[in-house]
C-alpha cells in the first residue's frame, strides 16, 4: 500500500475521467461520492454498511466534531478512524460553511471568526490556524482550507471580498498544514458564479500549491442551471493533474453533470437525510414512500437494485415501517440510496472508460424521464 497521497487519471472521455487516488489508507477510485458522517457518523448506518454500498471514502465535519465531542477529545481515543470503527479514507471540511450556515452572532474578521454554538451558546474561535489543528488532532487523510462560503445570491462586491479573504485564509492554511506525508490538503475555489472571480480564486490557488482542489460556494441557491454554468469551465481552470472537488453536491442528475464537466470527488448530505424523511433515489426517480399508493404495494423500491432494502421488502412493508416510524425505515432506506449512489459512481467510472459516457448519461435521463409508474 502507498505511504504517500497521489492521483492517476487513467481515462477520459471529453472532459470526463476516471482514475484513483491513492491514500495511505486505501485507494479511492473517481469520481468519487462521498458519505456524509457529520458527526462520526453515517446517520442509520453501521461503518460496514457504508463500505457494502461500494463507498471508498466518508466525510467528517470539523465544526460539528470540535464542538462534540471535541477534537482534543477524539486525538486522546486514538483518533477519527478509530473512534468511529472506519478504517478507510476519511475527508474532513474546514467547519467554514457550518459557521456561516449555524451559529448565531457570528462576527468575522480578518483573524477568523467568532461564533456562538448553536448546540449551548458557547463562544468559539476558529481561524485557519485553528481549523488545521482540529483536522490534525481528527487525524483525517483529506484537510480541507478553512474558507468563508457566502449565500447565494450575494453582491459582486461582497463575493468578490469573500473570495479574497479566503485565499489568504488559504495561504495561512498551506503554511499552518506544514509537511505530512500521507495526508493532503485541498485548496477551495470561490468566486460565486462569476468567471473572472472564478478565475482569480484558481490562479491563487495554483500559485499556493495544494494536493488537490475544490470548487465551493455551489449549490447554496443559485440553481443547477448556473451551478452547471461554473462548471463548464471551472474545472478547466484548477491543475488537471490533482483531484477536482465539488462540495455539497448533490442530486443525482447534478452528479451526473458534474462528472460530465470533468469532477473526481463530491458529497451531499442528500441520500442519507432523504432516507430519514421516507424518500428513495431509483433509476426511475424519486419514490416518497409515505404516499398512500405504496401501502398494498408487494414491488421493491427498485426492481433492478441488489441492495437489502430491495431484495428483502416491498413498498408496502416499507410504507408501513415508515409510518409507524420504526427506526428500521431509516436504516433500509438510506442503505438503498447510498447503494443507489454508489451504484451511479461505478456506472459513471465504466463508462468514461469505455469511452461510452454521452450513451450511459442518455439512457439516465430517460429512464428518470419515464417516472415511477405504479401498477394497475
Amino acid at each position: 500500500m502507498t505511504q504517500k497521497f497521489d492521483f492517476h487519471v487513467t481515462a477520459s472521455d471529453g472532459t470526463a475521467r476516471t482514475g484513483t487516488i491513492l491514500t495511505p489508507r486505501g485507494e479511492i477510485r473517481t469520481p468519487a461520492f462521498m458519505p456524509v458522517g457529520t458527526a462520526a457518523t453515517v446517520k442509520a448506518m453501521l461503518p460496514q454498511s457504508v463500505r457494502a454500498t461500494g463507498a471508498d471514502i466518508l466525510l467528517g465535519n470539523t465544526y460539528h466534531l470540535m464542538l462534540r465531542p471535541t477534537a482534543e477529545r477524539i486525538a486522546r481515543l486514538g483518533g477519527l478512524h478509530r473512534f468511529m470503527n472506519w478504517q478507510r479514507p476519511i475527508l474532513t471540511d474546514s467547519g467554514g460553511f457550518q459557521v456561516m450556515s449555524l451559529s448565531a452572532l457570528r462576527k468575522l474578521t480578518e483573524e477568523g471568526v467568532t461564533f456562538r454554538s448553536h448546540i449551548d451558546g458557547s463562544t468559539h474561535h476558529l481561524t485557519p490556524e485553528r481549523s488545521m489543528e482540529i483536522q490534525r488532532l481528527l487525524g483525517s487523510d483529506i484537510v480541507m482550507c478553512f474558507d468563508e462560503c457566502p449565500a447565494l445570491p450575494a453582491s459582486d462586491e461582497a463575493v468578490a471580498s469573500s473570495m479574497r479573504l479566503s485565499m489568504r485564509w488559504a495561504r495561512r492554511s498551506r503554511d499552518a498544514f506544514g509537511e505530512r506525508p500521507g495526508h493532503a490538503l485541498f485548496g477551495i475555489m470561490q468566486g460565486g458564479v462569476s468567471r473572472a472571480l472564478r478565475e482569480e480564486s484558481a490562479a491563487a490557488l495554483t500559485a499556493i500549491g495544494f494536493d488537490g482542489y475544490a470548487i465551493g460556494g455551489l449549490a447554496v441557491g443559485e440553481g443547477q442551471e448556473a451551478m452547471l454554468g461554473v462548471l463548464d469551465y471551472a474545472p478547466g481552470l484548477l491543475p488537471a493533474d490533482r483531484p477536482r472537488y465539488l462540495m455539497g453536491v448533490g442530486k443525482p442528475d447534478d452528479i451526473v453533470g458534474a462528472v460530465e464537466r470533468g469532477i473526481d470527488m463530491m458529497d451531499c448530505v442528500l441520500p442519507s437525510r432523504s432516507g430519514r424523511t421516507g424518500q428513495a433515489f431509483t433509476r426511475h426517480g424519486v419514490v416518497n414512500i409515505r404516499n398512500a399508493r405504496h401501502i398494498d404495494d408487494p414491488r421493491p423500491l427498485d426492481a433492478q437494485c441488489a441492495c437489502p432494502a430491495c431484495r428483502g421488502y416491498s413498498r408496502a412493508y416499507l410504507h408501513h415501517v415508515f409510518r409507524s416510524q420504526e427506526i428500521i425505515a431509516s436504516m433500509l432506506l438510506t442503505w438503498h440510496n447510498l447503494h443507489y449512489y454508489q451504484e451511479l459512481m461505478a456506472g459513471l467510472r465504466g463508462a468514461i472508460a469505455g469511452g461510452r459516457l454521452a450513451g450511459f448519461v442518455a439512457a439516465f435521463h430517460a429512464e428518470r424521464a419515464g417516472g415511477d409508474i405504479a401498477p394497475l
